[in-house]
C-alpha cells in the first residue's frame, strides 16, 4: 500500500493524505481532532450516465439494494448497527457517482468501516429476489412521492430530456422510468454489481478524529482481500455543442399552486474556469433576495413570488443552470419572460458591479467553507474531487479558484451561455381551482437555490432531483 506526503495546510490548516490498496482502492485520510467524531465515505465511479437504455434508475435501484443485507449484516442490519453506535448514515445517487456515507463516534470507526467492505465483498451473497422486488418497490414509491404526485415534480425531469437530446448519457435522471424499473431484473443488478462495484472503481475517505496509522490498518484488514474487476464499461460521451441552438419550449398543464416559468441553460463543464465563472453569474442574478432576477420580479415589478437562478455542476456533461420562477397572481408568462431576457440582456453587456461580485463570492466561499466544516462533508468533497477530477487536493483550494475569477470573465460566460437559443423553458399553467390563498403557500418549499452546487427541485422541498437518496426500510 503505498501513499503520498501530507501537502502543505491550504484550507484552515485541513489537510488530505492519498493512499492505494493493491487492489486499487483509493484511500484518503484527514485528520481532524477537533471533535470526538469520524466520517467514511465511500464513492463508486458510477451513476446513471453509466446506464443504457432500457435500464435506467439502476444505478438508483442498486443504491437502495446497498443497504438489504450482505454476506454477515442481513435485512436492514446496516442502519440498526450504525445507529445503535450513535452514527447516522445515507447513501445518494447522481448522475455521475453513487455514494454512502456515515458519521460515527471516532471510536465506533472500525464498525463503519468493515460494514462497507462486507457490502462491497459480499453483497452478491444476500441479493436475492425477495429484497429485489422489496427494493423495485421501494423506489417506485419513491418516484409517486418524489417526481409523479407532487407539484412541479417532473419539471427537472423534463427540462433534463430537453437539454440533453435522445440517446445522451444525461438525457434521463437517476430516479428512472416505471417501465425500466419494472424491466430489470435480478441478473441485471447482479452483473451491475460485477461491473461497477469494485475497489478499483472506488474511492473511500475517513475524515475525523482518527490515528491515520491505526485507520490505514482497519482498511487494509477489511478491504484489502476484495479482488478488483477490470471489465467495467466506460460512460457515454456527453459531448454537446455550447449551445443548444434554439429555445426548446413545453407548456405544462397540471394541478399546481400557481403558474411558473422554468428554464435550463447548457453551462461549461464542472472543473473549468468557466464554470467557476458561471456559477458567479448564477449568484448574481438569481442567488437569494438580493439577486438581480428577485429584485426585478418579486421586489419591483411585483409579478412573482419566488425568483431564484442554481447551478448543477456536471463533470462528464454540459452543467445546467436552472432558472425557476413562481407567478404571484394575475402575472402572465410573456411579462415574467421579457423581464427575465431585459436583465440577462443587461448583464451580459454590463456585467456584474463590484458590489455584485464581491457579494457573490462571499456566498460560495461560505458554502464551500460549510462543507468543509463538518466532517462528512469534507469526506464528500475529497470524494468528489478524487473520482471527478483525479486529485482530492482540490476540495482544499476550490475557492481559491473561485476568487480568482473577474467580473469580466463572468460578463463573458453570461453572454455566450444565457440566451434564448440555449435553453428549454417550461410554462406550467394551473388546471381547475388550485390558486393558493397566499404567496407564502407558492413559496414554501417551491424556490430553486441560486448558489448551490446541485440544482434543487422545484416543488419538492428538500429534495435534489439530481440525487436520489436512500432512507432506512
Amino acid at each position: 500500500m503505498g501513499h503520498t506526503a501530507t501537502p502543505p495546510p491550504t484550507a484552515g490548516g485541513l489537510t488530505a493524505t492519498e493512499h492505494r490498496l493493491t487492489n486499487g482502492l483509493r484511500v484518503v485520510l484527514s485528520e481532524d481532532h477537533q471533535t470526538p467524531v469520524a466520517a467514511v465515505c465511500l464513492w463508486y465511479d458510477v451513476g446513471s450516465r453509466h446506464e443504457v437504455p432500457g435500464r435506467t434508475g439502476l444505478a438508483h435501484l442498486f443504491e437502495h439494494l446497498m443497504f438489504q443485507g450482505s454476506a454477515q449484516v442481513t435485512g436492514n442490519g446496516h442502519f440498526e448497527l450504525v445507529q445503535g453506535a450513535g452514527g447516522s448514515l445515507n447513501g445518494t445517487t447522481s448522475f455521475e457517482r453513487t455514494n454512502y456515507f456515515e458519521t460515527m463516534p471516532a471510536h465506533q470507526l472500525e464498525l463503519a468501516l468493515w460494514l462497507e467492505a462486507d457490502r462491497m465483498g459480499s453483497l452478491l451473497a444476500a441479493l436475492d429476489e425477495e429484497s429485489m422486488e422489496n427494493q423495485r418497490d421501494v423506489v417506485k414509491n419513491e418516484r409517486r412521492q418524489r417526481y409523479d404526485n407532487v407539484p412541479y415534480g417532473t419539471a427537472f425531469e423534463k427540462l433534463t430530456a430537453m437539454v440533453y437530446p435522445e440517446g445522451h448519457p444525461y438525457h434521463h435522471t437517476p430516479i428512472g422510468s416505471m417501465a425500466d424499473l419494472d424491466a430489470a431484473s435480478l441478473a441485471d443488478a447482479r452483473d451491475f454489481f460485477r461491473t461497477y462495484y469494485a475497489p478499483n472503481n472506488a474511492v473511500l475517505a475517513v475524515v475525523g478524529d482518527i490515528d491515520p496509522e491505526r485507520t490505514l490498518a482497519w482498511i487494509e484488514k477489511y478491504f484489502g482481500s476484495i479482488p478488483s474487476h477490470d471489465a467495467k464499461r466506460p460512460p457515454r460521451d456527453g459531448t454537446l455543442p455550447d449551445v443548444v441552438g434554439a429555445e426548446l419550449r413545453q407548456v405544462v398543464r397540471e394541478e399546481v399552486p400557481a403558474p411558473a416559468l422554468m428554464a435550463a441553460y447548457r453551462l461549461p463543464h464542472d472543473g473549468t474556469r468557466e464554470a467557476d465563472a458561471a456559477d458567479l453569474a448564477l449568484t448574481v442574478l438569481g442567488g437569494g433576495e438580493s439577486s438581480r432576477l428577485h429584485n426585478r420580479l418579486v421586489r419591483r415589478d411585483r409579478t412573482a413570488v419566488t425568483a431564484g437562478f442554481g447551478m448543477l455542476r456536471l463533470s462528464g456533461a454540459p452543467s445546467m443552470g436552472w432558472l425557476d420562477v413562481k407567478f404571484s397572481g394575475g402575472a402572465e408568462a410573456a411579462d415574467i419572460e421579457r423581464a427575465v431576457d431585459e436583465e440577462l440582456a443587461r448583464f451580459a453587456a454590463e456585467g456584474p458591479t463590484p458590489e455584485e461580485m464581491e457579494r457573490a463570492q462571499a456566498l460560495l466561499e461560505r458554502e464551500w467553507l460549510d462543507r468543509l466544516a463538518t466532517v462528512g462533508g469534507r469526506a464528500d468533497e475529497l470524494c468528489r474531487y478524487a473520482v471527478l477530477f483525479g486529485d482530492p487536493q482540490l476540495a482544499l483550494t476550490a475557492v481559491e479558484r473561485v476568487l480568482r475569477v473577474t467580473a469580466e470573465e463572468v460578463r463573458q460566460v453570461a453572454a455566450a451561455r444565457l440566451r434564448p437559443d440555449n435553453r428549454a423553458v417550461l410554462v406550467y399553467e394551473p388546471t381547475g381551482a388550485t390558486a393558493p390563498d397566499t404567496a407564502a403557500e407558492v413559496a414554501d418549499g417551491a424556490t430553486v437555490s441560486g448558489t448551490a452546487a446541485d440544482a434543487s427541485a422545484a416543488g419538492t422541498a428538500s429534495a435534489d432531483p439530481a440525487t436520489d437518496e436512500e432512507t432506512a426500510q
